[in-house]
């Protein structure tokens, strides 16, 4: 009896250490779970710390960005029927140019100098490079009619069937429009007159109907516009392509935004000149892609010079964002737009966003993040360091979620880790900096460091914020 009970007692202390034991384990996995959740300190020793490591991520996301290479073949659209006289239209030429340069492996399709009329989209095709020789101009027709059949874009954040763009390429790779010509998309007393009224029709209508079926997440398929609608063609514009060069030329008078990547990597856009359109012409909008550099780009608009774009409300949350985009050696110059702006189409989140030694000219808004509260998504890890600003007729700096929507407000973006050093303004006419968040959802994390405004009479005003740190 007394060895049974030894034999019990022993295995019940053998029970109590192991049991004792796992609750130990517990309460050390649950101490480190909830250290990991608590939130990141951020004091300016940490801001400090962080800009810098974000910085020194630059150079590994150029290695990731490698400039296409062609065939040294050439395909001069003369050779297939092109005239340069202004009047005879060139579309069939350089289709076909395109087409026998993409099947033969690629190479160089020439636009050689004079004045060439096209009506119609140019559409590319993989291992083309559309090169435009200097003082070689193509003037787009503006029959609306030219630019069907419908293909898939993205209007303003949300996915459609639409007019072509003026010059359009779909799941293509290898691309590229280079030289020192001139794209002119004609869109003055033409396109440019879709925003106002038209017998009753007109864009207001096609863009509410648009954003209701994104709202309602109708399929793609079935948001089909163009013909008998009102939806502006943007000049350029590559959807789903990979590997891409823009490099050298003038691109002006664009009905809608000028060059809109969408759903597109690895894209190298240097040395352009982008003049004015009419509204909503966006300079470079690079709209849910990764990997892209721009530099060395001169952009005088109407709107917008550079927005970063990530989709539209929920029609976006479930479909790419953008990330890896640099921004260099710029300079910018808008009416009625901002210097540089994330936003508001910014739904699918936008991340390594990197800004520096750029030059601005007047503009209403020097630095815009916008969004409204039906947004979602998120904005973070975004560098900017090294700008100058002559004047600005409203805010240096904006941090707004008020822009217009519809939906009910009840999907704040996530707006976080923004570090702006080294910016210096001559003149702010209305408030210097401006952050303003919401209760549900405070704009954080954000370093200001050394940021001089010359003149200005309210210098910032701060509202539902978490760790703004300004070290001046």
């Amino acid at each position: 009896m007394t060895s049974q009970l030894s034999t019990f007692f022993k295995k019940k202390n053998d029970y109590i250490y192991k049991t004792c034991f796992f609750v130990i384990c517990l309460l050390i996995i649950s101490c480190k779970t909830y250290k990991d959740k608590a939130p990141n300190k951020f004091d300016l020793k940490t801001a400090l710390r962080q800009e810098k490591s974000g910085w020194q991520n630059v150079a590994l996301i150029l290695k990731q960005i490698v400039v296409p290479t062609f065939p040294n073949k050439i395909f001069n659209i003369k050779d297939f029927g092109g005239v340069a006289d202004g009047k005879t239209d060139n579309r069939k030429a350089i289709a076909e140019a395109i087409q026998r340069c993409s099947a033969s492996g690629g190479g160089k399709v020439v636009i050689p100098k004079g004045n060439y009329l096209v009506n119609g989209s140019i559409v590319l095709l993989s291992n083309v490079n559309l090169h435009l020789e200097k003082e070689a101009t193509i003037r787009f027709g503006t029959d609306p009619q030219h630019y069907l059949p419908n293909v898939k874009i993205r209007w303003e954040g949300t996915v459609c069937y639409n007019y072509s763009p003026l010059i359009y390429a779909y799941q293509q790779e290898n691309l590229a429009i280079t030289g020192e010509g001139t794209l002119d998309g004609q869109t003055e007393g033409t396109w440019s007159l879709w925003k106002k009224d038209n017998d009753g029709k007109n864009q207001e209508k096609d863009k509410n109907l648009l954003r209701q079926m994104g709202n309602d997440l109708v399929p793609d398929s079935l948001r089909i516009f163009g013909a008998e609608h009102y939806l502006r063609p943007s000049l350029i514009e590559f959807y789903e392509c990979k590997n891409i060069l823009l490099e050298g030329f003038t691109a002006k008078s664009s009905p809608f935004w000028t060059v809109h990547p969408v759903f597109s990597k690895n894209i190298t856009i240097k040395n352009l000149t982008i003049k004015k359109g009419t509204t909503n012409d966006d300079g470079i909008d690079p709209d849910s892609c990764q990997d892209v550099l721009i530099e060395n780009c001169d952009i005088d608009t109407d709107d917008d010079p550079i927005s970063i774009k990530a989709g539209r409300d929920n029609d976006a949350w479930n479909r790419q964002g953008t990330k890896n985009i640099i921004i260099r050696s710029c300079k910018f110059k808008s009416n009625v737009g901002n210097a540089f702006c994330i936003g508001s189409e910014m739904s699918g989140g936008v991340e390594n966003i990197f800004v520096e030694n750029c030059q601005v000219k007047n503009t209403p808004n020097g630095i815009n993040f916008k969004c409204n509260l039906d947004r979602g998504g998120y904005v973070k890890r975004v560098f900017i360091r090294n700008i100058s600003f002559e004047n600005c007729k409203n805010i240096g700096i904006l941090f707004q979620m008020d822009y217009h929507g519809y939906r009910g407000g009840n999907s704040p973006p996530d707006f976080q880790d923004i570090y702006l050093s080294n910016l210096t303004f001559k003149k702010i006419e209305k408030i210097g900096i401006k952050i303003v968040g919401v209760v549900s959802k405070p704009i954080r994390n954000i370093l200001l460091r050394h940021i001089q405004i010359k003149e200005t009479p309210l210098l910032q005003e701060l509202r539902f914020t978490q760790n703004v740190i300004w070290e001046k």
